[in-house]
């Protein structure tokens, strides 16, 4: 990704996100109200799932956290919270591919994966670039890319067992302040877009494929379809995602892309961004669903349990 377009997007997308997520807390709270779900358990147990960040960084430190603060078992503080954060990933997938086809028929909201309104063209020129390298240079810069992310990981590992931090989190903050502060190279920009080339024409549907038929505990997921909560999660992520579309509009954003890397705040992690951009066909805003998906699920735990800590 372009340097100047992180920058502005970093700014940028933490207004429609948290916005988003004020909006979505309050209407999931009314929804489930109005269903007759108490308001402490729709809260807890339902909206903060939903923007925790997925299954091991979310749902994992959520309920350790909340079997300690609640003294129950955490076997079952993650039942309850597991299917809610499956049933959110599914509207989340279904709602951006909706987003894509509303993209297409009014091209004027959609920016075809280009956040920004005044984005400038430099990835297009990185990657004209990139095509008349030499093969043999070609694959060296991707090397240098891989070895270069595995090391980003590994100090992420390394500071998960020195301080618990979560190791993905750290590989992301890492591999962001080294592009805000100009430190990647031309050549490992290169090979670090031959890479997410790669991986999202070649894994990514094997990645669906596999999150669907192996990892989805799919028995779990129907239990939960009690007209109540379906009806909870689905206002909360619409609101979250219809805000991130309005909020992202007046900002200077795209607002299908906007509510789209909204949206991935309530996905499952990081197969849950795959699925999500994949079925809205913008592969491309992979980086900044990421810091959607990783920093504001971070933060909403941290926030759940020193709130939950403070009213238990």
């Amino acid at each position: 990704m372009d340097r100047l377009t992180l920058i502005q997007g970093f700014a940028k997308i933490f207004v429609p996100l948290v916005c988003g997520s004020i909006v979505a807390a309050f209407t999931g709270m009314l929804v489930g109200w109005m269903f007759g779900l108490d308001v402490f358990h729709t809260f807890f147990f339902i909206i903060v799932p939903i923007m925790a960040g997925g299954f091991g960084e979310g749902a994992i430190p959520l309920s350790i956290g909340y079997a300690k603060i609640l003294e129950q078992p955490q076997g079952d503080v993650l039942a309850q919270i597991l299917p809610v954060i499956m049933f959110a990933n599914l509207c989340a997938i279904t709602l951006s591919a909706v987003l894509h086809l509303l993209g297409r028929r009014f091209n004027h909201y959609s920016g075809d994966g280009r956040l920004q309104k005044n984005q400038n063209v430099g990835e297009h020129i990185e990657k004209n670039e990139t095509s008349h390298l030499d093969s043999r240079q070609f694959l060296i810069n991707i090397a240098v890319a891989g070895v270069t992310a595995i090391t980003f990981y590994l100090i992420g590992v390394l500071a998960h067992q020195l301080f618990a931090w979560p190791a993905p989190i750290v590989m992301l903050v890492i591999a962001i302040l080294m592009k805000l502060f100009n430190f990647v190279t031309p050549s490992m920009h290169q090979g670090a877009a031959g890479l997410h080339y790669f991986f999202t024409t070649t894994a990514t549907y094997p990645l669906l494929f596999a999150i669907g038929v192996a990892v989805t505990p799919w028995d779990k997921l129907v239990a939960v379809f009690t007209v109540p909560l379906m009806a909870t999660v689905f206002a909360t992520v619409t609101s979250l995602m219809a805000t991130g579309f309005m909020v992202g509009r007046r900002i200077g954003l795209f607002p299908i892309e906007a509510a789209i890397v909204t949206g991935c705040h309530s996905g499952m992690g990081g197969g849950g961004d795959v699925a999500i951009l994949t079925a809205s066909n913008r592969m491309m805003l992979m980086p900044f669903a990421q810091i959607s998906t990783r920093i504001g699920g971070a933060a909403t735990v941290i926030i759940a349990l020193s709130v939950i800590y403070l009213f238990r």
